[in-house]
Parts: structure tokens; sequence; C-alpha cells
């Protein structure tokens, strides 16, 4: 990222729906679905009579919306975009939640984003040292001000939002609305997922399919890589792209940790992928021992997938207290350690005197893994012989996942013998990049990216200081 360049990452769950008369009350039922995305904050805006309206809040969906009047819900409405939000560090305020709205002479755009621009940081000083005041920090709103100066008077927002989508780079799925309709793109490369679904005459976009089985909405397909859909108020479609890449670039870090289970992310189903992940793991690293045992819930499919190849026999010997959120998206490292322990808890019978096959998702710095090992040693644990569902995570990402600087990551100073020493496990091991890739089914390999775990950038950061060299 460009030196002095103090945005955040977003990584987050958007929805949206048109021509539907409960469109509100929907979309935060999607969002309910989508809450893994993001727990900081959410917002919705919706289309009531002729106009925008926008709440938002910090916090979980249903603390956010709970203090609304029941009349917010029942207003006439045919549209909605909704949007939860990751927590990262040094990004918690409400200046930064989504949606956000401006005003272009007589239309309001409003605009919810997932993902990270790598050319956000030069569009950002460029914006600045040509008079934009920018209140956050997000490029949601980098977005917002580019459509705003290309905007001409008398014509639709989506035309200068098209046109701001042509001079960005890096990852983003959006959904936005103003009076005349309501539009979902996707980046060029595709790095985040985007859907598309139909209840009744309505059309709904999500992050997730998750959001669609929770409102009774069909899956018809995703929006494609580079595409920009215009969903009218009286019930029309029309698609059209804005720009194409030299490949796909889907994020394979949303297969391994990030969509639920239930979903169906770039046309894989999540369950099946992780189970995959766990019996290539199993054939790759195999290894004597009396039980098969996930941190829950990230390592759960991946290890019912290693039991079920090995035939060593699952067990759940960590339970997890449901009422905590994911540990991966709290915004330091003493919340993160914090929060393993209130959410985390071991279950002695299990444990003691036990040779445990660990399954984890992901060890990205290595603390917390080394907690939860210690934990089942101090339970009586005979020997714990870690097994990583993917490979050792040695660069950081610019496209949205809040992965650190290279220095923090534990894979890229230390070997693995190194690592299976500094957290104390019997042994460690990692699948493989080829045998990660060759678990996905209904897309090709090549169409990943695994930046995190080769350092091979569809779009090169170089780029970004290159350009603020110049």
């Amino acid at each position: 990222m460009a030196e002095n360049d103090n945005r955040i990452k977003d990584y987050c769950g958007i929805f949206g729906i048109a021509n539907h008369k409960k469109a509100a009350e929907l979309t935060r039922l999607g969002l309910y679905a989508l809450q893994h995305r993001g727990q900081e904050s959410a917002g919705i805006c919706l289309f009531t009579n002729g106009q925008c309206e926008l709440h938002k809040g910090m916090g979980l969906v249903s603390d956010v919306f709970r203090k609304l009047p029941k009349e917010w819900w029942k207003v006439p409405q045919s549209m909605a975009i909704g949007h939860v939000r990751y927590s990262t560090s040094g990004s918690s305020s409400l200046v930064n939640a989504q949606p956000f709205m401006v005003e272009l002479d007589t239309w309001h755009l409003s605009l919810a984003h997932n993902g990270n621009l790598s050319n956000g940081g030069v569009l950002r000083n460029h914006l600045k040292q040509n008079g934009a005041i920018l209140q956050g920090n997000t490029d949601t709103e980098i977005l917002l001000h580019l459509a705003a100066r290309s905007h001409q008077m008398g014509t639709e927002p989506w035309d200068s939002l098209k046109s701001a989508l042509k001079n960005v780079e890096g990852a983003f799925s959006i959904v936005a609305l103003c009076e005349a309709g309501m539009i979902a793109a996707r980046d060029p490369y595709g790095f985040r997922p985007l859907a598309m679904g139909k209840l009744g005459d309505a059309v709904v976009f999500a992050s997730e399919t998750s959001a669609f089985d929770m409102i009774g909405a069909v899956y018809e397909r995703d929006v494609e890589p580079g595409e920009f859909i215009i969903a009218r108020e009286n019930g029309t479609i029309e698609s059209s792209y804005f720009d194409f890449a030299r490949r796909k670039a889907h994020c394979i870090f949303e297969l391994i940790y990030f969509a639920r289970p239930d979903s169906r992310v770039f046309g894989e189903h999540v369950y099946h992928v992780r189970k995959e992940f766990g019996r290539k793991l199993a054939e790759e690293a195999p290894v004597d021992v009396d039980v098969v045992m996930p941190v829950p819930d990230g390592g759960i499919y991946a290890a019912l997938g290693y039991a079920e190849a090995s035939g060593i026999p699952f067990d759940m010997g960590i339970m997890r207290n449901h009422y905590i959120g994911r540990t991966f998206i709290q915004p330091n490292q003493e919340a993160r350690v914090s929060a393993v322990k209130v959410k985390l808890n071991p279950i002695n019978e299990a444990i003691q005197g036990k040779k445990i096959c660990l399954i984890e998702d992901s060890v990205v710095r290595g603390n917390t893994s080394r907690e939860r090992v210690k934990t089942l040693l101090n339970c009586g644990a005979k020997e714990v012989h870690l097994r990583v569902s993917g490979p050792p995570h040695i660069s950081p990402c610019y496209y949205g996942i809040d992965f650190p600087s290279k220095e923090e990551l534990i894979a890229n100073n230390y070997s693995i013998k190194e690592i299976a020493k500094l957290i104390k496990v019997d042994s460690l091991a990692y699948l493989s990049l080829e045998g990660m890739l060759s678990c996905v089914k209904n897309t090709l390999p090549k169409d990943y990216c695994h930046a995190c775990y080769s350092g091979d950038y569809p779009v090169k950061p170089a780029l970004i200081c290159e350009r603020k060299s110049k």
C-alpha cells in the first residue's frame, strides 16, 4: 500500500432488493444472514415516497435496527440496500458505517461496498489535492467522490458511477440505490462474491446465497466480473459491462474461512469444498492419532473430511460460545486473544489422554493457535498435531482481507518446523497450494486469487507506489 495511506480494509456483506413492497424488512433479514461478514456496524438505505432514506449505526443488525420506529418498516417502499461492516484496526466509528449517500443535482446516490481498492491511496491523495473533503477513510467514499466529479446535470447517476468504476483498481462488489433504480456491479477480476436471485417479481443481490435462503429467494447466477446491472423500479433489468480483465481472480479465502458453509460462492458449495480441503489434507499429511478434532467453527468441515478420508474418529473437544463474534475480525491482537478465551472452552473428558489431530483453517500470526494448543495440553492431551486446511500465509492482502504486513505473518518469518516449535505442537502441516486448488470443481483453479499464499498478485501492489512517485 502507498506510503501514508491510512485507508482501512473493508471486508463486509452487502444486500439489495428491488421491486418488493417489503424491501426494508427483507434487507434487514438478509443482513442477519450476512452478519458473519461484519459485526461492527450495519445500515439500510430505503427508497420510499420518491426519495432515499438512510439509517445506520454501530453494532449488530439486531442492535442497530431495534431502535427504529415501527412506521419506518411500513412506509410505501420498493427498493433497499444494506450493509454490514467488518471491524478493523483504528476504524471503529460511525463515520465509516455504510451505506454512504450523496446528492447529485436532483438525485441521491447511496452506495454499499465490499472490497478494497488497490489504487485507493493514490485516488484519495488526488481527490484531497483537488479540494475534496473526505469524512472517513474507506474506499466507498472515494467511489462516491469520483462519481460526483464525473456527474453531468440531467443525467442519471448510473452513468457517473460507471465512469467512476472505470478509474479504480482492485476489489469491489457494490450495490447502489437512487430514485431511478438499483445497480449491482463487480470488479473485472471478480475478487469478491456477489450473487443475483429472484423472489417472485423482485430481484435480489447479496454477498452470499445464505441471504437468499433467509428470505425465500432463489439463486439465479453470480453477477459477472465487470458486469453492471440496473434494476429499475418498474421491474426491468438491464445488463452491460464497464470493463474486462485479462483473468478472473476470485478470493480463495472466501472458501476457506469467510463464507458461510451453507452458501454458494463462485459457483462452489462452500460445505463441499471445505470437506474436500480436509480430505486432501489427510492424503498429504497423515498422522497416527486417536481423534480428529476441529477448532470451531472454521475447522469443522475440513475436520469432517479429514476424519472420513483417514478413518480416524471425529470428536468435538472444544466448545464454542455462539454469542461471541468471529475472532479473526477483532480490531487488534489483544482483543483476538481475549475473544478466543471467552469464545472457546475445552471439554476435558474428550481431550485427556488423547493424541489429537487438531484441524484449523488458517494460522496467520500464530498467537491464537498457540493459546488453543496450550489449552489442550493443560487439559491432559498426550499429543497435539496441528493440520491447517490452507497453505501458509506469506503475503498481505491488498483486496480487502485484513492480513497484516509480511513482518507480522508467522509463516513469512519462520519455517514450518520452527512454527511447530513456537506454538508447541508435536507436528504441523499445511495443505499445499496445489492441493487446495485441486479441491475447487466448478471454477477453474487459475481463476482464483491466492496472493496471500503465493505472493502472486493479480493487480500488482507495486503499481500503487510507482504511480504515487510520478
